[in-house]
């Protein structure tokens, strides 16, 4: 894998990232695809939507199918039909989050399946070998996600065990070979809560460890907005130039912007495909929540600029007709149209960077996002 950078505006940027499964440019968002798959969605759907890249979860694939069966598929892009690029996260998000069904020491993490309630344990060099397995494009490292809020001291003991594990599984990879014959880059995690001095502290050891890209995670767990931007500049202050930055589990379009402005590079969340199963459709003009009564005669798109299929054949009237009969096609519109939107909005930023216009176009795109706003549903 390799990152160019390209052109600057400000400090948003829009790189190229270079991988065997393809070409990525950034400003990127990564549709999630927790289980191999992401969700409503089949991987044609997602090719025209512009996805460049996608994300599997560790922690799930492990557990469900397990990996011998993705190893006999010939990885995991080869068992889910997936051609371009995947990251694969360590999982070790989805561990902690299981609170009394895991146990954590400084060899590694101890849970119980949240499936069939079976003993498991991650260590950082297994969860390497596992992502040898599924052949990802992108690895991450094993590293603890404090909870928020959190102690200093908490924080201070898992940005730690962070450090040590990631020097376990840099070995770990530097002792192993990809198992396709397609390489695979490794990212480290910038842990430290919302504290500044342990957020300094975690992105410079991480940057002497060499790693191929870096991500900021720990951050859209529940902190207040300001927060995680205070932080995410703090770490783009040390993080590498000509490296690929990824901002975990994040977010909204705002979200998404304001990172874009201060240089981040990839974004991943479940928030676009999560609330179209729910009716909640992101356009230029704002959130419409298609369940709301307004909508049951309105027989215009849901947005009348968005390109996607939904929008292109289907009303507002109909997609709400869908939701209120549980038909399983409002669920696919809605995440279809939602991802199309998320895709477009960091396309438009990058172009916006190559033109020198970000910070225009930035404040601009902010005031149309605002505009339409239909939560309550009636």
């Amino acid at each position: 894998m390799k990152f160019s950078l390209v052109h600057t505006s400000g400090r948003a940027r829009a790189g190229l990232l270079h991988t065997e499964h393809g070409d990525v440019p950034t400003p990127i968002f990564m549709p999630v695809g927790t289980q191999g798959s992401v969700k409503a969605m089949t991987p044609r759907d997602l090719e025209e939507v512009g996805a460049r890249i996608i994300l599997g979860n560790t922690y799930h694939l492990y557990l469900r199918p397990g990996t011998e069966i993705i190893r006999q598929a010939g990885g995991l892009h080869r068992f889910m039909q997936w051609k371009g690029p995947l990251l694969t996260d360590s999982g070790g998000y989805q561990v902690f989050s299981l609170q009394d069904l895991r146990g954590v020491n400084d060899d590694g993490v101890e849970f119980k399946s949240h499936i069939d309630g079976s003993a498991h344990v991650f260590t950082p060099e297994h969860v390497i070998a596992v992502q040898r397995t599924f052949g990802s494009d992108i690895m991450m490292v094993l590293d603890e996600c404090p909870p928020f809020p959190c102690e200093e001291d908490a924080a201070g003991i898992a940005v730690e065990r962070t450090h040590r594990w990631a020097v376990r599984c840099r070995d770990a990879a530097e002792r192993s070979d990809p198992l396709y014959g397609k390489s695979q880059a490794l990212f480290g995690i910038v842990q430290g809560s919302t504290f500044e001095n342990l957020r300094v502290r975690s992105a410079e050891t991480l940057v002497k460890m060499e790693f191929d890209g870096y991500a900021i995670g720990g951050l859209s767990v529940g902190e207040p907005a300001a927060a995680m931007y205070a932080m995410t500049d703090v770490c783009m202050s040390i993080l590498p130039e000509r490296k690929p930055r990824y901002l975990m589990g994040v977010g909204t379009p705002e979200n998404i912007l304001e990172a874009i402005q201060r240089g981040v590079d990839m974004f991943d969340c479940v928030l676009p495909t999560r609330n179209g199963r729910n009716a909640l459709f992101f356009t230029r003009r704002g959130k419409v929540n298609i369940r709301n009564a307004q909508y049951a005669t309105d027989f215009r798109q849901v947005d009348e600029a968005c390109p996607c299929y939904a929008c292109r054949n289907f009303t507002r009237a109909y997609i709400r007709h869908l939701f209120k009969a549980g038909e399983i096609l409002g669920l696919h519109l809605a995440t279809l149209h939602n991802l199309t939107f998320y895709l477009w909005l960091v396309t438009q930023a990058r172009e916006a960077i190559l033109a020198d216009r970000f910070e225009d176009w930035k404040a601009a795109t902010l005031e149309l996002l605002v505009l339409e706003s239909s939560p309550t549903e009636s």
